[in-house]
């Protein structure tokens, strides 16, 4: 059955109208040529199976990101520079996270965000309110901004543009940074750049503060601090009692979280984080992904001509 018959549609297709003021007729058009998405049901509900760190890190931390990713900060400086000014995000940090999401927007994403939306809001029970909500936004702002809702391509799971934004975050967080008028970020490099490091300062970036310090372990003690959480919450002379040192200074007074990045058969690595960390986290909960993003940042920021 078209989605457009289905019931639980039909109550949405309502909840829009009286919620929103959509006109009834114009939804029972879209969800009329919406389309199930079987690959974001099948990406949706695939186990994460063991992850390597040391895999992962390599997808994006090497010679073909951090080139990808220097050339972008050349082509962009001036709309990074005012990015880091205006935000207190580093420049790195900024290329990193759209290096990583879609290698300089060069891979933003082939469904369309209808599909993938209705189909993860209908057809996906476990995680149905949240998509219904993301579906939700999606069709507002694309009334705000005019724009085609059949025309817009993402992720499987209905993130759009150059920084991957789902629609919740783009309507709170994506900004006009180059004064046209329009928010774009499927085509614009500026307004996604300012996006992403706006949406970093509303997550609480502290400018000017560490992210992650290389750590090692002794002994067992530190094993209850290694329970996967990402919220910094304790003391950096907590975790010394409990065997973790590091070489270089911890922030004083800074709250921090062990993280232990595990690749089967081989010695873990590990790292604290401090809030930087947990605020890149934001952006994807992942700690693989957020220890991989300051990892790319670095290697760019020394790579990059007048790096410190």
């Amino acid at each position: 059955m078209p989605y457009a018959g289905r019931p639980e549609v039909r109550a949405f297709v309502q909840e829009m109208v009286q919620k929103h003021g959509f006109v009834e007729k114009e939804l029972d058009y879209i969800f009329s040529r919406a389309r199930r998405l079987d690959v974001a049901l099948k990406a949706v509900a695939t186990p994460a199976s063991a992850r390597a760190w040391t895999e992962y890190r390599a997808n994006f931390v090497n010679e073909r990101q951090i080139s990808g990713g220097v050339e972008f900060w050349r082509t962009h400086q001036a709309a990074l520079a005012r990015a880091a000014k205006e935000y207190g995000v580093p420049e790195e940090i900024i290329v990193a996270i759209i290096g990583i999401e879609t290698f300089y927007g060069k891979h933003t994403g082939k469904w369309r965000v209808i599909d993938a939306l209705t189909t993860l809001a209908f057809d996906y029970p476990p995680r149905a309110p949240y998509f219904r909500g993301e579906l939700e936004n999606y069709l507002v702002i694309s009334r705000e901004r005019g724009n085609d809702v059949f025309s817009v391509r993402g992720s499987w799971a209905g993130a759009i543009g150059i920084p991957q934004f789902m629609p919740g975050s783009y309507m709170k967080f994506a900004v006009d940074f180059d004064g046209d008028g329009r928010i774009d970020l499927s085509g614009n490099p500026t307004d996604a750049v300012g996006s992403v490091a706006n949406f970093l300062r509303q997550h609480g970036w502290k400018p000017g503060e560490t992210i992650l310090l290389d750590a090692e372990v002794q002994g067992e003690a530190y094993k209850p601090y290694s329970d996967g959480t990402v919220l910094p919450r304790h003391a950096v002379e907590e975790l010394a009692k409990a065997g973790v040192t590091t070489k270089a200074a911890a922030p004083a007074g800074a709250k921090t979280v062990l993280i232990e990045l595990e690749t089967p058969g081989k010695p873990s690595d590990f790292r604290l984080g401090f809030d930087n960390f947990y605020v890149i986290t934001r952006y994807n909960r992942s700690s693989f992904y957020a220890t991989s993003v300051a990892d790319l940042a670095a290697a760019l920021r020394a790579r990059y001509p007048g790096g410190r």
